[in-house]
């Protein structure tokens, strides 16, 4: 490890998949700034979250923990548990200067703030939602006031919020200050931002920059609405559909607080000529482009960029129309589980590196504790990131395999309960409870058009990574209390 600890600059983006970075394949979007980073850096084009929404993936990435390990399964929950401390407090009690700016997540902001826990934040700028409909403690809200204009308002335009006033700029804004703060020793800055997550209404300006008739659509055959007609049971934010009647060229029209949008329904609303959800949600990431681009100009401006570790990640992805699909749920297709995950720090990290190593989002907690010149916890599962980042090791392998969960995430009466397991070749789900799952081979098949769990030819395979799911899941569980005694 480095002998000086640095600066990090975390910056976590929300529901944004892991194709839609130009350096990394994507020809329809714009990401020069976030293109930077991957050439100067080191892109994981494996990276998958532990949970496809947003407060379990939130927990796991910030813990270092399975979601389940940590007992946060959903997302609306009333608190968050005491232990394990969130790797941010472990770092503020090593020196760090810890600022959160944007959304958090680790509890329910449903008609209320959210409820802090122990997270080791000095610096707190906090937003969730772009509502306004709390009185207090919602610092983008009050930002957008002190500039005399109304979030309430703003949102019900069918333009989008302009950028000098969108949450995206805002966190921009506010992360930038604490970049520039007077301070001894090292600090780290979590900026989470809300897009591009619904409602898909990037300001127009933005919008005006993506020809929907130039966009490659979404993943779809025919088949897909009967491999979800056999899994309608199984919780999602909406209903499979035929793209052409799923209205994905009319982005989501923002409605007032506590009428749905916030909550993801599937309810696209009006049409409107022919703007596309798709070229909608590449001008949400064309903004975060540029206020990423603020970002490192500030670091450079202040002499920083050279001690400052950038990673750039989301928490999950979006299904955007694949498979029939939007926004998400209990589905684990790669649009929805795979995410961009980027490390960027001269000298330090290396360059230019596109891996397609199996990475965990729980794979970063440890990195950010060795960096602090900490002992990386037990209950961490430390598989050693940092060596394949630096060059010491191959970036061509890290884990044999990774997961992702979804346990009765919106408490249902029936419950949802279902695990990912996808190695390099397989990926396979299982629907428990419901006898339904999906195994596919993302060699043949790296869309997933063809699920082989009923392939008699298959299933020899199917019961291996059955029984490698079935123990990684009780390896995965928390062990309880320390022990200190035989009885």
């Amino acid at each position: 490890m480095p002998d000086a600890r640095p600066n990090i600059l975390w910056i976590c983006t929300d529901q944004q998949r892991y194709d839609t970075i130009g350096a990394l394949g994507n020809a329809h979007v714009s990401t020069p700034h976030i293109d930077r980073l991957v050439s100067e850096g080191f892109a994981c084009t494996h990276a998958y979250c532990q949970c496809p929404i947003c407060t379990p993936s939130r927990a796991s990435f910030l813990t270092g923990m399975y979601a389940s390990a940590v007992h946060v399964n959903g997302n609306g929950n009333a608190t968050f548990p005491n232990h394990p401390p969130l790797v941010t407090k472990l770092l503020a009690d090593s020196g760090y200067d810890c600022g959160l700016i944007g959304k958090l997540h680790l509890t329910s902001a449903h008609k209320r703030i959210e409820e802090r826990v122990d997270d080791g934040y000095r610096y707190w700028e906090y937003s969730h939602a772009p509502r306004d409909d709390w009185e207090v403690g919602h610092g983008y809200a009050d930002w957008v006031r002190e500039q005399g204009e109304s979030l309430g308002e703003l949102t019900k335009s069918l333009d989008g919020v302009p950028e000098a006033f969108h949450q995206t700029t805002w966190c921009a804004e506010k992360t930038i200050e604490f970049m520039k703060e007077e301070r001894e020793g090292p600090w780290l800055a979590s900026v989470n931002i809300y897009d591009p997550h619904p409602p898909f209404n990037p300001p127009k300006t933005y919008r005006d920059m993506f020809d929907p008739e130039a966009m490659p659509g979404p993943l779809f055959q025919e088949s897909d609405l009967e491999q979800q007609k056999k899994l309608e049971m199984v919780d999602f934010q909406g209903k499979a559909k035929h793209p052409d009647e799923l209205d994905i060229r009319s982005p989501v029209i923002p409605r007032s607080p506590g009428s749905g949008a916030d909550r993801g329904d599937n309810d696209l609303g009006s049409k409107r000529d022919g703007k596309t959800l798709q070229a909608a949600y590449y001008a949400m990431i064309k903004l975060i482009d540029d206020q990423v681009g603020r970002m490192i100009a500030a670091l450079e401006e202040t002499g920083q960029r050279e001690n400052t570790l950038i990673i750039f990640m989301s928490d999950h992805g979006e299904t955007l129309g694949d498979h029939g699909l939007i926004q998400k749920g209990c589905r684990f297709y790669e649009g929805l589980v795979r995410v961009p995950l980027i490390f960027s720090w001269p000298g330090h990290v290396k360059a230019g590196e596109k891996s397609r190593a199996l990475v965990e989002l729980r794979d970063i907690a440890p990195i950010l504790v060795e960096l602090a010149g900490l002992e990386v916890p037990d209950y961490m599962d430390h598989r050693p990131l940092w060596p394949m980042l630096s060059g010491e090791r191959p970036p061509h392998s890290h884990r044999d395999f990774v997961r992702c969960e979804y346990y009765n995430a919106l408490d249902q009466s029936d419950g949802t309960y279902a695990t990912m397991y996808r190695n390099a070749q397989y990926k396979l789900v299982v629907y428990h409870g419901h006898g339904l799952g999906e195994l596919y081979d993302l060699q043949a098949d790296p869309n997933e058009f063809e699920t082989l769990w009923d392939s008699a030819e298959h299933q020899d395979i199917k019961i291996d990574l059955m029984h490698r799911s079935f123990d990684a899941s009780m390896l995965a569980m928390d062990p309880g209390p320390e022990r200190i005694g035989p009885m």
